[in-house]
């Protein structure tokens, strides 16, 4: 198991506040991601979830040069040959997908250099994505006999829609930040040099507001794109349980007294 506390393993973990870092490390291989690596970030995840001090995550590489090249095409060639070894690294795959995706606390992909295939799926299944001006995207299985799987074209495909989604699947180009921007791949684009600091910045904003509204706010979403178009008990609970817990007291009494609000919640039961 990778130590996610060691700065030379291929994933470690950072905080800076009330900031989170997940940090893909194998700078010698543009971050190409090998099954350990997927395997790893479920507990990574997990780890900033519990954390009481952490309230955003930022998901990130430890080079400009690369968010991620994708999967680890030696390894791929081992997996070829056995079964046992293509089911484990799709459920590794998927597992570290899914992890972040339904991650308690926000995240954010900060993009640098080239964010390809496995790159792009760690990305995408970000709550957003901000990237370099120079960041260059690619999903590229047609361009090794592979398929992308189901849960990433869906996610794709949320994000820009299906023809855009075809055009980058079935060619397998190369998108730059720009067409990124432009088609929704990514939220925000910087020149690489300020990236890092506006990141950081978005965090900290996040940070500062309600986190049982944001937590609250991210479980709704998630409830949507899962397919829920309506109030349930559960949803109309949380509706109501809101004006009465303590976040929401120092809230209005802070509009009321024309000061910023020092929201205490932390994760635990209000």
């Amino acid at each position: 198991m990778t130590d996610l506390n060691d700065p030379t393993s291929p994933v470690f973990l950072e905080k800076d506040g009330a900031i989170g870092r997940l940090v893909l490390n194998r700078p010698d291989k543009r971050n190409a991601m090998s099954e350990a690596m997927w395997a790893s970030i479920p507990h990574a995840v997990a780890q900033l979830d519990a954390d009481p001090d952490v309230r955003v995550i930022i998901v990130c590489s430890s080079s400009d040069k690369a968010f991620s090249a994708g999967a680890d095409i030696a390894e791929l060639e081992q997996i070829g040959g056995s079964p046992e070894r293509q089911e484990s690294n799709r459920l590794a795959i998927r597992d570290a997908q899914r992890t972040l995706a339904r991650a308690k606390k926000p995240t954010i992909a900060q993009v640098s250099g080239a964010c390809m295939g496995g790159g792009c799926g760690i990305a995408i299944h970000c709550d957003m994505r901000f990237a370099a001006n120079t960041a260059r995207f690619g999903i590229t299985p047609a361009k090794l006999g592979l398929i992308y799987p189901l849960n990433d074209t869906k996610q794709l495909m949320d994000l820009v829609g299906p023809a855009k989604a075809k055009s980058m699947l079935f060619t397998g180009r190369v998108v730059d930040a720009e067409e990124a921007l432009r088609i929704g791949l990514v939220d925000e684009i910087f020149p690489a040099e300020e990236l890092s600091e506006k990141t950081l910045g978005f965090a900290h904003q996040m940070a500062q507001v309600s986190q049982y509204s944001v937590r609250g706010i991210k479980q709704t979403i998630r409830l949507i794109l899962d397919g829920q178009h309506d109030d349930d008990g559960v949803t109309a609970k949380m509706f109501k349980d809101a004006h009465s817990a303590s976040d929401a007291a120092e809230g209005v009494r802070a509009f009321l007294e024309k000061r910023s609000p020092a929201f205490r919640w932390n994760g635990e039961t209000d």
